[in-house]
Order: C-alpha cells, then structure tokens, then sequence
C-alpha cells in the first residue's frame, strides 16, 4: 500500500523507521480472544443452571445450537436488521424454546443477561497472542497494534481491558475500531481505512497488514483496502469457494497460529 504521510506526534523509539511505523491491526473474537471456547463454557454452565438435558450428546447438541444462533442473529444486527439487544434476544428465545421454555421478550433478555455472566467468566486470550505480540515487536522496531472489530465499541473495549489489552497510552493496543461506533462493517473497505487513517494522524504508517480468523471478512477484505491480509486459520479448514479463489488472487497470507506471525511479517513490513 502507499505509505501514508507522516504527521501528528513524531514516532516512538529510536529504531522506528524514518516517516511512520509499522501497524499491525488484528480482530478480537477468535483471533486474539478465545471466544468460540468461552461460549462454549458459557453456555454448558449456563444449561445446567435452567435445568435443561446435560447429558454430554445433550451439551454437544446445544453447543453447536447456540454457536448456529449467534452466526444468523448477529449477522442481522450488523446487518442492521436488528438491534444489539434485540439479537441478543432472539437468540436466547430460540435457544430456549428449543429446550421447551417459552420466553417473552424481557424474560429472554434476562436469560441472556445471566448467561453472558457465565460466558464473561470464561473469557481469556488464546495462549499464542502475548508472545506473537512480543515476537512482532522485536521483528519489527517500533510496531503499532491496533484492534478492527465488527461490534459494539464499549462491548468489546470490556473484553480488551479484562484481557489485559488496555486501549490508549500506555496500554498495547493503540485503537479500537469497531463497526458500531463507525456505522460500516468488515469487509468494507471503509473501515480498514478509518483504522489506517487513525495511526497515519498519530504518527506515520510505513505498512499495515490486518489479521483475523475469517477468510472472507477478515483476510479477503484486508487486502482490498490496500493492507497485507493474514488469515489465522487455527482449525486448518479449507475454504469453499468462491473464496478459495478470492484469496489466492488476492495473495492473502495464510498461518495456522500468531506464532507464525511475525516471520511471516519480518520481510514484508519492513521499508528500507
């Protein structure tokens, strides 16, 4: 991509590169954050809690259930076909009507509410990140992290702060961009750019490349906004197409975990 001009504050470090720095900006849920295992926990506990079958085939059955849910009902909020709290809603509705509980409006936002206590418990980062974090700093002198989430902004700045990922000085993460404060989605090309255009007004950007853990959305859409785009594939899966074919004419990048990051990185990001 083109370097973007260099100003605002000077750059930190005095290994920074001359006119900008490095950005590496990353997605939160299942790339950074264990999320799919925190459901998963979440919604285990929270079944034993309302007395539903838990029976291990039981657990499975309503793991894969919540996990279908949560894909159909968030994706109609971000596609603005309903709200936060109304996806959230449905969501737990369906769930439960599936196990014979019949829930009204409030009594399913009252269900969510306590499973989301159960599914805040579990949260935790997936064991690569604090040294993939660390291996891309020494890879490359004076990066900058940032976080692109499709979300609502103080939702999932909580889960940075409980991480241990603070936003802002003198935290890790530098900016949080999230689709519910910008009023456009990932893949939108629009929104890696608003991130972009964050670090270029508060120091310089040399390169950025972007990671997350879907192809389409994460990776694919990355690199139509001119960044580096990496797909963490963690589960080694093999995409349908057309994306296959998307990413490989793209020339998205490919790892199976943050350890294999920075090298991947090292010879990409660096301007002479």
């Amino acid at each position: 991509m083109t370097p973007a001009e260099s100003h605002g504050r000077p750059p930190h470090g005095a290994d920074a590169p001359r006119g900008g720095r490095p950005v590496v900006l990353f997605d939160l849920d299942d790339t950074l954050m264990a999320h799919r295992e925190a459901v998963a926990a979440g919604i285990v506990l929270h079944l034993r809690e309302r007395g539903y079958p838990a029976d291990e085939g039981a657990m499975v059955e309503a793991r894969e259930l919540w996990h279908e849910l949560e894909e159909r009902h968030y994706h109609a909020y971000l596609a603005g076909e309903l709200t936060f709290e109304e996806q959230r809603r449905a969501r737990a509705a369906e769930f439960a009507l599936a196990h014979g509980d019949a829930l009204d409006g409030d009594a399913a936002g009252a269900w969510f509410a306590r499973y989301f206590e159960r599914y805040r418990e579990s949260w935790a980062l997936h064991d690569d990140v604090m040294p993939a974090f660390e291996a891309l700093e020494s890879a490359l002198p004076g990066v900058r992290f940032g976080i692109i989430t499709n979300g609502e902004a103080d939702f999932q700045l909580a889960k940075l702060v409980r991480l241990g990922l603070e936003v802002g000085h003198p935290g890790r993460i530098e900016h949080l961009v999230a689709s519910g404060a910008e009023g456009v989605t990932k893949p939108d090309h629009r929104i890696f750019e608003v991130a972009v255009a964050r670090f270029a007004a508060d120091g310089g950007v040399t390169r950025a490349a972007y990671v997350g853990d879907r192809l389409r959305t994460d990776a694919i859409g990355a690199v139509e906004a001119g960044l580096v785009g990496v797909w963490l594939n963690r589960s080694g899966e093999r995409p349908a197409e057309p994306e296959a074919t998307d990413a490989a004419a793209a020339g998205v990048l490919e790892i199976r975990t943050l350890a294999e990051l920075a090298p991947l990185l090292a010879g990409r990001m660096v301007v002479e």
